[in-house]
């Protein structure tokens, strides 16, 4: 991110207020992350860009095997061959 101060203006629609696209650009704003506000003292107003996860399990379907597995007894093993 620049140290250049970024000064942008949207409009308030209903419920409703546009980010700026320099704005999403510049923070790495995509659809799912989240803005957490949060309202200062002075009447200011912080906004956080929550970052939507994705990773590991982002695609996982869940368990297609044929085999029977019992989660309770077997999470921590579940794949791992012990011989």
């Amino acid at each position: 991110m620049s140290s250049d101060r970024i000064d942008a203006e949207s409009k308030v629609s209903g419920n409703q207020a546009n980010i700026p696209a320099r704005i999403r650009r510049e923070l790495n704003i995509d659809d799912g992350d989240q803005l957490r506000w949060q309202l200062e003292d002075d009447g200011s107003i912080r906004v956080h860009v929550i970052q939507q996860q994705t990773g590991t399990f982002a695609d996982f379907d869940g368990y297609a095997g044929e085999e029977s597995t019992d989660v309770t007894s077997e999470h921590d093993a579940w794949g791992v061959d012990v011989e």
